[in-house]
């Protein structure tokens, strides 16, 4: 039996909510900082990428448990996103009142939006089998 298309439309949207709550309201200024300093940055980023892959974990839970390993790959696949993005704004000294550090912000949450989407498809994939 196929799948409704409104889930599909639910699990993006609890995905994307679970995003801005972990990039915007739940990211303190120590990871936020930590993470694009040039030392000391692995652990920030950690615990920043921990609470998307927690987020994924618990909405694959709450769908299918044994999609659970999700949450696993959104922790690295932001991880890996957000380490680039530093690098890139750190190696052209990006800064706010320049164009290109607000396409690179851009292409860092577009990046984002397409890992949400891999997501929702893979756990859909799950649960239809």
């Amino acid at each position: 039996m196929p799948l409704p298309l409104s889930l599909a439309f639910w699990l993006l949207a609890a995905l994307t909510l679970k995003h801005f709550i972990a990039d915007f309201l739940l990211q303190t200024r120590w990871m936020a900082a930590g993470k694009e300093a040039p030392q000391g940055w692995a652990l920030p980023l950690a615990c920043h990428a921990g609470l998307h892959g927690l987020g994924t974990t618990l909405i694959a839970l709450m769908l299918e448990p044994a999609a659970w390993w999700l949450g696993v790959v959104d922790m690295v696949v932001h991880a890996v996103i957000d380490v680039a993005k530093a690098r890139t704004g750190q190696h052209f000294r990006l800064q706010p009142d320049q164009p290109a550090y607000w396409w690179l912000f851009g292409l860092d949450q577009f990046l984002h939006q397409l890992t949400n989407l891999g997501l929702a498809m893979a756990m859909l994939m799950v649960l239809a089998a």
